[in-house]
């Protein structure tokens, strides 16, 4: 994209469709990886999000896979198992965003997990499926939903 004047201030999900990477963490025993957005977030304050970024240009999904879950969770990811995509169209500030969620499911090592993000993320915590915490982002569920249908958990 040209960086001059008619284009700088366009805005993905807004003006263009974006393209976010998200990820479910999860420790292999059951338990899932889940963040609480900040006042400092574009959207979805004080809402319980799986985690996830925008794909920039030229990148890999991979790639933008493990640099995310590096900068939100300081850590590795240990097992990568891409779980499917979905359209997420919602509204806000009054206008319709479109983005397009390519989603993984991931394994970590708990004892590694530190916030990355103090300024967008405020509370980090792990939770049985079945015992999700509220308010959730828009998206959450369906990221289960894709989750119990790839059978991991």
């Amino acid at each position: 994209m040209t960086t001059d004047s008619t284009h700088s201030d366009l805005k993905r999900g807004v003006d263009y469709i974006g393209v976010t990477v998200a990820f479910v963490c999860h420790d292999g025993k059951g338990k899932i990886l889940l963040n609480k957005r900040s006042e400092n977030c574009r959207d979805e304050q004080g809402r319980w999000d799986n985690g996830g970024g925008a794909l920039e240009f030229g990148e890999m999904f991979e790639d933008c896979l493990r640099r995310e879950i590096r900068e939100e969770y300081c850590v590795d990811a240990e097992e990568i198992v891409s779980i499917g995509t979905f359209n997420n169209l919602r509204e806000h500030q009054g206008k319709t965003t479109h983005w397009v969620a390519i989603v993984y499911a991931v394994k970590v090592d708990p004892s590694k997990i530190q916030n990355g993000e103090p300024t967008k993320i405020d509370e980090l915590g792990w939770f049985s499926p079945d015992a999700l915490p509220s308010p959730q982002h828009s998206s959450l569920q369906r990221a289960m939903q894709m989750m119990k249908e790839a059978k991991i958990f």
